[in-house]
């Protein structure tokens, strides 16, 4: 894996109530990735790896990935079928995954938590991504039909995001109106707007 020294442009934390561990204070989801960067066999196992140990209910375990490296067929195919500005940016990514959740067994039974089952793996992925030295973005904006049909898969297995993985680079390496939003402060909704209770 190519590593690079983060700068303040590209280092940004969180404005939290309490410290938080430095894997979740600094975690943010750059679109400003190093187009040279690769990413190796170790560190895209270790991501994988990450996600097959994440919690899921019952054991049922019904999350599945296609992972695709910079260059590479299942790369292309991936960014082809991804949706409006997510094209700009995401085929500078070192690896693009594509998280599919297994809504039903082969038999037809419902899988009723599985995109939670699968938002827990991912979440793994980005934890795992950023200790290897690597920054991560979701994008709900792609073509779950084109992606199911690229891939083959049964109905019972929904595409639900797509995950750019690489090397953050500096924002003005993107279009202007992509580089503004690069640098905005990072927000979110107060505790006590998310809290419905507390005791």
């Amino acid at each position: 894996m190519t590593t690079t020294e983060q700068t303040p442009s590209t280092l940004r934390t969180s404005d939290t109530a309490v410290p938080l561990v430095p894997l979740l204070d600094e975690r943010w989801s750059p679109r400003s990735y190093d187009a040279t960067a690769e990413i190796s066999d170790e560190a895209l196992t270790a991501l994988l790896e990450a996600a097959r140990w994440a919690p899921s209910a019952s054991n049922m375990q019904p999350r599945r990935f296609i992972v695709g490296r910079r260059g590479t067929a299942t790369f292309d195919t991936i960014l082809a079928n991804l949706m409006g500005f997510n094209t700009l940016w995401a085929g500078n990514a070192s690896a693009l995954l594509l998280a599919v959740a297994e809504t039903a067994t082969e038999a037809g039974e419902p899988r009723n938590w599985a995109q939670y089952d699968l938002g827990l793996a991912v979440s793994a992925v980005t934890v795992q991504a950023h200790a290897e030295g690597l920054h991560t973005h979701q994008m709900a904006g792609i073509e779950v039909d084109g992606l199911r049909a690229a891939f083959d898969l049964p109905e019972r297995f929904l595409p639900v995001t797509v995950t750019a993985i690489g090397i953050v680079d500096e924002a003005d390496k993107l279009p202007e109106k992509l580089a503004e939003r690069e640098t905005l402060p990072r927000t979110r909704l107060a505790l006590d707007e998310i809290v419905l209770a507390r005791d």
